[in-house]
């Protein structure tokens, strides 16, 4: 990787970090401490958190077919200022009007500025070369979760819930900020006509394997949602002490951060559909392990868990750059983020009845036979020029 490309991946990936950690990933600090602040219940103060990101599902589309004409450059640095405004209307807040207020702002940040955006923003400069550069962006993301529950946790006893907030919209603006604005080019000029086909496919093979690709995608982050939330509870159902649970489930991320590993070492000499499937055959395989029973089985779980679904990140990237190419390469990005960020919204409120009736080891192979099903949405696809 020349240094054009390293430093974009590293900027991206450290844009990334802090975006996700600042937003996707701040409801884990402060839900609790916002609710008992408020007088409400946790349930609906999370529920801001949900209809975040429907909206950011319902304007990724457009957000996607603007990057197609302009850039992604700017659509980032816009992100930035929308989701530190969100977040001070959030420092601000003393009851759900403002709450709710505040993260309907941050979740249009967030269509602007998360990975659809920073993979079409590589995507606009690099062509069809993106591949390793998004790899790169997701191997610095990756730790985000762990930075910035670790940071949360660390600072709110300090600062307050309030000031937590109030430090997250500065680092936006006086890290995020600058770094976008100087370090990334902005897209060379579109052709008009290429800028205005709104990226979606026309021919009915392709509208098909645009399709498979979205079904794949929501059910697998249906699944990851559900599990995500659940994680601990579950562990502890299939046997595991509270301190078993805490420690394997914390083995997540390191396999996440293992197979985009894994993945940027093969590279381009196994095929990216190949690397695609076997990626995603991983977690059916890890609850397969779960009936072995004890600790051992399920850490296996657990890193296996982690490496498909770090995988699976970078495949949202590049399955569709490889199978339709770079030409409304963002628009793509933009549909296909509509039905994984509902899947996100709604997994755990349509899953947490089944999760409370049934078995924890029961709950846990289901979701691999669905894992096993997204598999199945894989098959069909074929990259252009290969057989």
């Amino acid at each position: 990787m020349d240094s054009t490309r390293f430093r974009l991946g590293a900027v991206l990936g450290i844009n990334q970090t802090i975006s996700w950690g600042t937003t996707f990933y701040l409801p884990a600090i402060v839900a609790t401490p916002v609710a008992a602040s408020f007088g409400r219940s946790g349930f609906e103060t999370m529920g801001a958190f949900t209809w975040a990101l429907l909206l950011a599902g319902a304007c990724s589309p457009q957000v996607g077919k603007w990057i197609d004409r302009h850039g992604g450059r700017g659509a980032l640095l816009a992100s930035i200022l929308v989701i530190a405004a969100g977040q001070a209307v959030l420092a601000l807040s003393h009851g759900l009007v403002l709450w709710y207020l505040g993260w309907t702002i941050i979740g249009l940040g967030m269509s602007m500025g998360l990975y659809d955006a920073a993979f079409a923003t590589v995507g606009g400069l690099l062509g069809q070369e993106a591949g390793p550069v998004i790899t790169g962006i997701t191997l610095v993301a990756g730790f985000a979760s762990t930075v910035f529950w670790t940071l949360g946790a660390a600072s709110i006893g300090i600062l307050g819930w309030r000031g937590l907030l109030f430090g997250y919209a500065g680092l936006m603006l006086a890290v995020n900020l600058p770094m976008i604005w100087l370090l990334i080019p902005p897209a060379p000029p579109r052709e008009k006509q290429a800028a205005e086909t709104g990226g979606l496919p026309k021919s009915p093979s392709q509208r098909r394997a645009l399709v498979l690709l979205g079904a794949f995608f929501a059910l697998r982050w249906f699944i990851t949602s559900a599990l995500a939330v659940n994680a601990l509870t579950l562990f502890q159902g299939i046997g595991l002490t509270a301190g078993q649970a805490v420690g394997i489930a914390a083995l997540i991320g390191p396999g996440q951060v293992a197979g985009r590993l894994l993945e940027y070492g093969i590279g381009s000499r196994v095929d990216i559909l190949v690397k695609a499937r076997i990626a995603a055959a991983l977690l059916p395989l890890g609850t397969a392990l779960l009936l072995l029973g004890g600790p051992t089985a399920a850490t296996g779980f657990a890193l296996l868990y982690g490496m498909s679904n770090g995988v699976m990140t970078i495949n949202r990237g590049t399955l569709p750059l490889a199978i339709f190419g770079p030409r409304g390469y963002a628009s793509l990005l933009g549909w296909l983020a509509v039905p994984v960020l509902v899947a996100q919204a709604t997994a755990p409120a349509l899953t947490a009845p089944l999760i409370s009736a049934l078995p924890a080891l029961t709950v846990l192979l289901l979701s691999g036979c669905a894992a096993a099903a997204a598999v199945l949405f894989l098959m069909p696809l074929r990259v252009p020029g290969t057989h």
